[in-house]
């Protein structure tokens, strides 16, 4: 199980993201106070940098925000481990924007589960639970595509609401 950092994760995201931002996409964007919530919401912009491809610095920091190791994200992106570490020594590394896409998503993901659950631990347990819902599979196996990781963000606001079915 992946050790939780005690600093204050979100603000490391939030720098992450505002850097990529000015760097990357909008070069002249005074974003002092952009968070990562605003960058998510912001579809646009997420659009933009999709196309774009992330950083692979960018994914560092949404990697280390989450609570999947690097062997998961590599499952999820349907790529090897060793391409993931190739990637880390390129300079200037950006993924493809179908890598991109699933990043994101996987990180919007993170950052409801984090919302509604009351520490990072209690997410991780709920995401490696099989659930009835989800005909006996965890949340986290529904993650490697879109329709999967619609489920689980329908089921987050369920939980966020307080329906449990």
């Amino acid at each position: 199980m992946k050790k939780y950092s005690t600093h204050n994760e979100l603000q490391v995201v939030n720098e992450a993201v505002s850097a990529y931002i000015t760097k990357d996409i909008k070069p002249f964007l005074d974003i002092k106070n952009f968070s990562f919530s605003d960058f998510i919401n912001d579809k646009i912009l997420v659009i933009k940098s999709i196309r774009k491809g992330l950083s692979y610095q960018l994914f560092k920091t949404v990697m280390l925000f989450s609570p999947f190791s690097e062997d998961e994200w590599a499952e999820y992106l349907n790529i090897s481990t060793k391409s993931l570490q190739r990637y880390k020594k390129t300079k200037d590394f950006h993924f493809k924007p179908i890598h991109s896409e699933k990043i994101l998503e996987i990180a919007e993901v993170t950052a409801f589960g984090k919302e509604v659950f009351d520490n990072n631990t209690q997410f991780h347990d709920w995401l490696n639970t099989p659930s009835l819902a989800f005909n006996n599979l965890t949340p986290a196996e529904l993650l490697k595509d879109s329709y999967g990781k619609a489920l689980v963000m329908d089921e987050l606001n369920r939980i966020d609401q307080g329906i449990f079915a």
